[in-house]
């Protein structure tokens, strides 16, 4: 099993990547190579066992994609997009790598199955920024796409052309709708929604916090261990069921920022609370009004995909990952 990861410098890449390494199997076969990309080159990785490749690309060369393919890896995951805030202060950069990149790639795919048949599975890291107000109480998969990102624009194109590469048989592709992310680990990125992660990241540590939006702002969220946990399972299952739908919303938890707040107090008390520092942003404060807030995911659950049920688990689940199962002292 030969496998690529694009985008694997990323939080979410390097614990796809660890969670690969760990398992040592995908598809019921064993791991024999794994390629690690990204604009830096990822870290390298020990795995016994497995060729680890690490390499920087810039998937907006037009070049690279089809060095990337020469492999003829089994299973792609398509992690890499310039984030939403960036996405919108960089136009042209946003298109480059989150529309550009992606087609290279799926047309290198196509090019790869003209010498000898290849149609790869394909897992693709689309967004709920997909959607545009104005919103029914729940979105299902099925309703319709009026962007209001140059993000989500980006994004839904990808959706658009993955549906159509797998309908003509150059791939077998799966799109999952990510929720946002939380609580991330790291520092702080470009992305819009970074806030939803900081508030309480950082609080967690003892460190101050800024809330540029109001507490009754809503929002889908999900972890990083679910992430991995959906891209895992979106490369192994059966895409026959999928038929012509192949983009799917994930699973996740639709909760207000003053929630979040609340799971914090309970879980570090009021001095960390206290932490959290209002200081609105009319630019992100209107960005997040036009994100979708709850979701229907009854078919991806339907299908196997799962996440938490509440922001107790999801700050559990960043403590026990990322501050060694105990809050500092």
């Amino acid at each position: 099993m030969n496998i690529l990861i694009i985008g694997a410098a990323g939080m979410v890449g390097r614990k796809l990547t660890a969670g690969l390494v760990a398992n040592g199997m995908l598809r019921g076969e064993a791991i024999a190579r794994i390629e690690l990309v990204d604009v830096i080159a990822p870290a390298a990785v020990a795995a016994d066992g497995i060729e680890v490749v690490t390499r920087a690309v810039d998937i907006a060369d037009p070049s690279v994609a089809e060095t990337l393919i020469a492999s003829r890896p089994h299973v792609i995951f398509h992690l890499a997009a310039i984030v939403s805030g960036e996405a919108e202060l960089d136009f042209e950069k946003g298109y480059a790598i989150n529309l550009d990149g992606t087609r290279y790639l799926f047309e290198a795919i196509r090019q790869a199955g003209k010498s000898e048949p290849y149609c790869p599975r394909f897992v693709f890291t689309s967004s709920i920024a997909v959607f545009g107000a104005p919103f029914p109480d729940k979105i299902g998969d099925e309703f319709f796409q009026t962007p209001r990102t140059s993000y989500g624009t980006q994004k839904a194109i990808g959706e658009l052309l993955l549906s159509d590469y797998s309908r003509r048989g150059f791939l077998d592709g799966v799109g999952i709708r990510l929720p946002t992310i939380c609580i991330r680990p790291g520092k702080p990125n470009k992305a819009a929604s970074g806030f939803f992660s900081s508030i309480l990241r950082e609080p967690l540590v003892g460190k101050e916090a800024v809330l540029p939006v109001s507490e009754n702002a809503r929002h889908w969220h999900a972890s990083p261990r679910a992430a991995v946990g959906f891209l895992l399972h979106a490369a192994e299952m059966d895409t026959s069921v999928l038929g012509a739908r192949r983009n799917l919303n994930m699973p996740g938890l639709s909760a207000t920022v003053g929630e979040q707040i609340e799971a914090l107090r309970r879980v570090a008390g009021d001095d960390a609370v206290k932490l959290i520092k209002r200081d609105p942003d009319a630019m992100t404060a209107e960005m997040v009004d036009g994100w979708a807030k709850d979701f229907d995911a009854s078919r991806a659950i339907a299908l196997g995909f799962k996440a938490e049920s509440s922001f107790d688990e999801i700050i559990a689940i960043h403590i026990a990952d990322e501050l060694g199962g105990e809050l500092p002292k």
